[in-house]
């Protein structure tokens, strides 16, 4: 360790700075890094010592703001923000968005300290709550004109039946047609309409692995016949207050999604992992505690992944990238983990496409938290 990064000047609070959970950036008037704490060399998938080699020129994108934002806190010698920046390096492969805050270390030279604040997971949970939103007003308008469609549409069914029997040969199909169309749009109503039902559902505290179990059962004996199963399970994990029930629905419309995605890939690969992840804290809106989500439940596939332009409106209700799909499969997922108090986000790249589901712990087990993303 070079006797800079030892200076108290420089760092008065090294261990503070270790023990912050965003990545930390010392760098000199040359842009060379001086010191990062632990939280950086996990961001950026590298050591101190690897990184103290380097210039921030080097590990950042070029072109990127950040250059220009230490390169103004230096001429104005005071602290600057930027917000939802897109830091791209050669360290990971895809871009990632935070907020950059940068502040001079000193008065008389170019010193700069940089604190990212990582925008993925608060964007995706903000995301997740409007997709709730959206399906809270796909409820209004299918508990308003559920009724009123349904009542007409049955008469349609009526008169297409009647009118098979009593056209010649040539006109069946278009009778046959017409009541094919009306028991998909009754299909489709019925599917919307489960976004309205509000009654609480039976929880009790579920073993996520029984479910996964039951599930990949399942798929393997019908969608994903062919297909090759990994499990990556931590056995420790404690239960989850679900309706098992739901929770199977969840998972299964999750692998269904994953196996089709796999039908033009070699080597289909689905893979189910659980963890305990003592990190995250939501707050939401009508709740007073913060709800800890420790739960960690990720299906994963090896196939072409998600357009980015649909990724960010996945859960929204219509959203679809099938052919034939209603885009009510994703959004009532959404729902169900809602209604359990989670969260679902979805990372997606060519050759990777995960889902990852974040659940609270049956009330009385243990529960830690050491990083919370607000939502409210």
């Amino acid at each position: 360790m070079s006797a800079a990064i030892s200076d108290p000047d420089i760092l008065p609070s090294r261990s503070v700075l270790q023990a912050l959970p965003q990545p930390i950036i010392v760098l000199d008037e040359q842009h060379k890094i001086q010191f990062v704490n632990y939280a950086a060399e996990a961001f950026f998938g590298a050591s101190l010592s690897v990184l103290t080699r380097q210039k921030l020129d080097d590990l950042i994108a070029f072109g990127s703001p950040i250059i220009s934002l230490v390169e103004t806190v230096v001429q104005r010698r005071a602290p600057m923000t930027e917000y939802r920046v897109r830091i791209g390096s050669s360290r990971f492969g895809d871009e990632r968005i935070a907020d950059v805050f940068a502040s001079p270390l000193s008065d008389v030279d170019g010193r700069v300290a940089l604190l990212i604040q990582e925008r993925t997971m608060a964007d995706k949970i903000d995301r997740q709550m409007v997709s709730r939103g959206a399906a809270r007003s796909v409820t209004g308008l299918a508990a308003m004109l559920a009724h009123e469609i349904k009542n007409p549409l049955s008469g349609i069914r009526g008169a297409a039946q009647l009118l098979e029997q009593t056209v010649s040969s040539d006109e069946v199909p278009l009778a046959r047609l017409i009541r094919e169309e009306t028991d998909r749009i009754v299909g489709l109503i019925d599917r919307v309409e489960v976004f309205g039902d509000e009654r609480p559902m039976e929880r009790e505290p579920i073993n996520i692995h029984v479910v996964l179990d039951r599930v990949k059962l399942l798929a393997r004996n019908g969608v994903a016949r062919g297909i090759t199963f990994y499990e990556e399970y931590d056995p420790s994990l404690p239960p989850v207050f679900g309706n098992r029930d739901q929770l199977i629905q969840v998972f299964l419309n999750l692998v269904k999604n994953a196996a089709e995605a796999l039908e033009r890939t070699q080597k289909p690969e689905i893979r189910l992992s659980t963890a305990f992840r003592p990190g995250i804290r939501i707050s939401v809106a009508g709740v007073a505690d913060r709800i800890s989500l420790p739960l960690e439940i990720v299906i994963e596939d090896n196939g072409p992944g998600v357009s980015p332009d649909t990724l960010p409106f996945l859960f929204d209700p219509f959203v679809t990238t099938k052919t034939n799909g209603s885009g009510l499969g994703l959004a009532l997922v959404a729902k169900i983990v809602g209604d359990h108090g989670g969260v679902i986000d979805c990372d997606s790249r060519p050759g990777r496409t995960r889902f990852r589901i974040l659940l609270p712990v049956a009330s009385g087990a243990f529960q830690q938290s050491s990083y919370e993303v607000s939502t409210k």
